[in-house]
């Protein structure tokens, strides 16, 4: 019995290739998606100043603490989906975070008619793409070329 379970595991495996991923393009979904977060974080860091008066203008409490923690998590949640390490948490954690940033900060609704609407409207909805992206990459997780890769288990990749 326990040798047909053996056999039964090794006649598919190839899971996630018949399921039409493809690991290499996965790798530069990842660092494409991630670069916006890296640069933008290294940016913040550089300005953190600039930062904090920003997220001050729209009142957001404790300025200067958030735009440490904003700086910290756009840089190294952007590094951990790049090198696919801890990926479908940290595609998560940037989804939520690129969800709340443009609640606040791209807020079209609240503008009238106009180029200011039309701008804030279009950053909005570039968010939300980024955060489809973002999801299917917590979906599917960093794919073989990535930290997390050589962890996934056969056992995982039979199902």
């Amino acid at each position: 019995m326990s040798t047909a379970l053996v056999n039964a595991h090794h006649s598919h495996p190839n899971v996630r290739a018949a399921a039409g991923v493809n690991d290499a393009m996965l790798a530069l979904g990842r660092v494409v998606i991630a670069l916006i977060f890296v640069s933008s974080g290294i940016e913040k860091f550089m300005n953190l100043g600039g930062a904090a008066s920003a997220i001050a203008s729209k009142n957001l409490p404790y300025p200067d603490v958030l735009a440490v923690l904003t700086a910290t998590l756009a840089s190294v949640g952007g590094l951990l989906v790049i090198f696919g390490w801890q990926t479908r948490i940290a595609a998560l954690a940037l989804a939520l975070f690129t969800a709340v940033a443009g609640y606040f900060f791209h807020d079209f609704w609240h503008l009238p008619e106009g180029a200011q609407h039309t701008d804030a409207m279009i950053h909005f909805m570039k968010n939300v793409s980024i955060i489809g992206g973002l999801l299917m990459l917590a979906a599917v997780g960093g794919g073989r070329y990535s930290l997390d890769g050589p962890c996934i288990r056969p056992e995982y990749l039979e199902r």
